[in-house]
């Protein structure tokens, strides 16, 4: 159920929040007060972190240039740093006050260069009707509210306004005018003219944005073009000598950074952004198959069973990415090739020789140390009644924080996402498909990165053996399906104990603990229980 507000209930309500479609990337939703993100270090009283400050982040560039893309991708990993990052899509704003269903005025696209200093985020149209006029006034005011009240109210610290911002005196106003409120403003500009890129982009959009649920895709394409055309003669694109800006160049090949007054924060953001493109790609997650010896110091090689496991899990993705594309060939896709396919495994021999069947055919893999699983420390290989026996102090604090707390000589699931951050960040650079082999506490914590899940939910994310999870990412939102692995023993994907409450467990055995399982195939979102228990299907 797509939760965007109707025109009277928007109408009454100032601060509008968009909601994941899905309900399964949780981008869009604030974490509750008082939460730690998975990979935040400290905290303050303000809520705010790096001594940064309030900064408002404007995107700029023509539809269909990957500036939803960017605010939300860019949102996701200031969250997960724990910075409360909001991003506000100016089309969200135009959908609610408009309402479900209703047609725009045919001119509300169009921008004349003249533009009002009265209110910084007003623009008008060359030809638009008073209609159109006083329409675009409300729903940017509208959002203006919004933003102010997310920093001044609710301690936000970075806000994103997504919109096109296309002339430079609106863009020199909009600064003025924050800074009047003690607001930093950093404007990212997302510049294209690679033709190839923005018709993938147009086509992603088709598929993701609330515009065009129901359209055919040819229509979707040719309407959204329609709206480009609208604006190219008006667009300036960045040069302002005396503004904070980044410039990407078709999807990150290139980059300029104009820096007046970068602080800590904002150099973070041109770090991340020099590793983000826009270009499209699916992520898998599999296990690694059983092994001979679970125990962690051992890293002993694959049983037959683990054996059997590798190559069924290699033919089901092979099949299943062949069958995606050729169901988009059936609805009119392209016929281009597959992109090629990289595996990423641990160092650890489960996980690398889980990836020789795709090695044997061609595929490259690469090993990273940083995928390794949770160290468990010297609860190694116990049950968890010898666990509640000989620790239980450290079984009290585990149950009241399972995300933060470590048992002695092992790891958190919080010191687990800290090392993964590298990874993250070559993850957010990697341009072609992905599959990452890996122990299920590494996958937790990775879904819980690209899925915006927050640090409780995290340790209780169900990863059984005979899935392998894909990750499809959007403009809007990421989201998430199952691929079911055939065939598999039943001794290989044991159902998941009940309330108990240990370390991570041996790579042979499911999730320690009930929650949040993954999606069922087919679907996209989560079914609520009856106990309100969020879970992605029963």
């Amino acid at each position: 159920m797509d939760t965007l507000l109707t025109a009277e209930v928007a109408a009454n309500s100032p601060r509008f929040r968009r909601k994941s479609s899905t309900l399964v990337d949780a981008i869009h939703d604030l974490p509750q007060k008082g939460e730690l993100a998975p990979a935040q270090l400290y905290s303050t009283e303000s809520g705010r972190l790096f001594h940064s400050g309030r900064i408002v982040i404007v995107t700029v560039g023509l539809p269909a240039r990957g500036k939803t893309h960017i605010s939300v991708a860019l949102a996701r990993y200031l969250r997960w740093l724990g910075v409360k990052t909001r991003a506000f899509h100016l089309g969200d704003y135009r959908r609610a006050t408009v309402g479900p269903g209703v047609e725009i005025p045919h001119d509300y696209f169009f921008v004349n260069v003249d533009f009002t200093s009265s209110s910084a985020l007003i623009v008008y149209a060359p030809a638009a009707s008073a209609a159109s006029v006083l329409l675009r006034q409300k729903i940017l005011k509208r959002c203006r509210e919004d933003i102010y009240h997310f920093l001044n109210q609710e301690n936000g610290q970075v806000a994103i306004y997504d919109a096109v911002n296309p002339l430079s005196a609106g863009r020199k106003s909009l600064a003025k005018e924050f800074a009047k409120h003690d607001v930093q403003t950093l404007f990212i500009e997302s510049a294209c003219d690679d033709e190839r890129i923005i018709e993938e982009n147009v086509r992603s959009v088709k598929i993701s944005s609330p515009d065009y649920v129901g359209w055919t895709a040819d229509d979707a394409v040719k309407a959204y073009l329609e709206r480009v055309s609208a604006k190219i003669p008006h667009f300036e694109t960045m040069e302002e000598p005396d503004l904070n800006y980044i410039k990407m160049i078709n999807a990150g090949e290139r980059m300029r950074v104009n820096n007046c007054s970068f602080g800590y924060l904002s150099h973070r953001i041109v770090f991340y952004l020099l590793n983000l493109h826009i270009k499209s790609r699916h992520t898998y997650f599999a296990r690694a198959g059983t092994s001979r010896d679970e125990d962690y110091k051992a890293d002993a090689t694959l049983s037959e069973k683990g054996k059997d496991y590798a190559k069924a899990m290699s033919d089901t993705l092979l099949r299943h990415r062949e069958e995606e594309r050729q169901a988009l060939i059936d609805q009119g896709g392209s016929e281009a090739p597959l992109k090629p396919l990289i595996v990423w495994t641990s160092t650890r021999r489960r996980t690398v020789e889980t990836s020789r069947f795709l090695e044997n055919l061609g595929f490259k893999a690469r090993q990273r140390s940083q995928l390794s699983q949770l160290n468990p420390g010297v609860c190694e290989k116990m049950s968890e009644k010898v666990i509640r026996r000989d620790f239980p102090e450290e079984v009290a604090k585990h149950e009241a924080d399972p995300y933060h707390h470590r048992y002695p000589r092992a790891e958190s699931y919080h010191d687990l996402a800290v090392r993964l951050e590298p990874i993250i960040l070559e993850l957010e650079r990697e341009q072609n498909d992905l599959l990452i082999i890996a122990h299920e506490s590494v996958l937790r914590v990775l879904y819980g990165y690209l899925m915006a899940c927050n640090a409780h939910d995290i340790p209780s994310l169900e990863f059984p053996r005979n899935e392998i999870i894909e990750i499809i990412p959007a403009s809007y939102n990421n989201e998430a399906k199952r691929i079911i692995i055939p065939g598999l023993p039943d001794e290989m994907v044991a159902p998941s104990p009940q309330d108990i409450e240990i370390p991570v467990p041996p790579s042979g055995v499911v999730s320690p603990t009930s929650g949040i399982g993954t999606p069922q195939e087919g679907v996209d979102g989560p079914q609520q229980t009856s106990d309100d228990k969020p879970k992605f299907g029963i």
